[in-house]
């Protein structure tokens, strides 16, 4: 698909758009806490929800897209995989050449659900939401920025003119703050633990920071307080959602305390906010870590299924 500047919506009546690739699925690195293999689980019980699910299989991000808000130099170094020792370490795992694959396919593809959530009203990529990459070094497990790459795309193609960055994942979304800051009909929120990673955080156009161990209720409350005003005064054509899962109690690496049931709920509120505007949904899997990988890849599936059912 080259253009997603679509007119009007046509609902799928119970199927869900999902965008995937066969480059998600890396083998796992056992230096990397980072869950990589968990992408074929997702796709494997996604396959066996009994959900009907449409697959859409993306294009790999053009390079010059990737320069939009990646240095052209660092673009080059991903795609040979000859990224310097100290950025690996700064992502958190040797950038091969399946994971140079896979960093230009993971874009392509929240892209591609983008278009896909403009036409049917909602859509997912079963990868994605790297959202601590920075312009000329990935960081936290992040190689490319897909959410900014996607953002930066769609405005400048004219497939909408104003869209908003949701993310709710357990850490700060802080290389998509700074790689859209200051471009033209790109806002970005972020609700995320106070004292959990990076520790030097950017600025989103509006962050809500939470203390450590908040719960179902307090997060329910705080997101729906901050997020419906922001949504009234952005006005956006489109949301790209960062639905990481790692707020989850048991995360390893996460300091809130949601249950599974209240991320369902986290997911039914957002999505109930967007449907009551007529806006159209991405989603992206965002953060999830821990040792019990189908388990992890389990709160991804719910919440790709949670949110599809909302606009079935």
């Amino acid at each position: 698909m080259a253009d997603c500047r679509l007119a009007g919506l046509a609902y799928l009546g119970g199927v869900i758009p999902i965008v995937h690739h066969p480059d998600y699925v890396a083998a796992p690195d056992p230096r990397a806490r980072a869950q990589s293999s968990k992408n074929g689980l997702i796709r494997d019980m996604l396959n066996d929800s009994g959900v009907p699910i449409v697959w859409h299989v993306p294009d790999p991000m053009p390079p010059h897209w990737l320069e939009e808000v990646h240095d052209p130099a660092y673009v080059a170094q991903v795609l040979s995989a000859a990224v310097p020792a100290e950025k690996e370490r700064r992502i958190g795992f040797p950038v091969t050449e399946q994971v140079a694959r896979r960093a230009q396919a993971v874009p392509g593809g929240t892209w591609l659900a983008a278009c896909l959530a403009l036409r049917h009203g909602f859509a997912a990529n079963s990868a994605g939401g790297s959202h601590h990459a920075l312009a000329d070094t990935g960081a936290g497990y992040c190689v490319f920025n897909d959410l900014a790459v996607s953002a930066v795309r769609l405005v400048e193609e004219g497939a909408v003119e104003r869209l908003l960055v949701v993310d709710v994942d357990v850490h700060q979304g802080d290389g998509t703050a700074a790689l859209t800051a200051g471009r033209a009909g790109i806002a970005t929120y972020s609700i995320h633990a106070a004292k959990n990673f990076p520790a030097r955080k950017a600025r989103s156009t509006l962050d809500v920071a939470l203390a450590d161990g908040v719960g179902d209720d307090e997060y329910l409350d705080t997101l729906r307080r901050t997020l419906v005003p922001m949504l009234d005064d952005v006005r956006p054509q489109l949301i790209l959602y960062q639905a990481g899962v790692d707020p989850f109690e048991g995360d390893q690496l996460g300091r809130l305390a949601l249950t599974d049931e209240g991320l369902a709920r986290r997911e039914r509120l957002v999505a109930e906010l967007a449907l009551a505007r007529g806006v159209p949904l991405a989603s992206t899997v965002g953060g999830g870590y821990g040792s019990d990988k189908e388990a992890i890849a389990r709160r991804h599936v719910s919440a790709i299924l949670t949110l599809g059912a909302c606009w079935a």
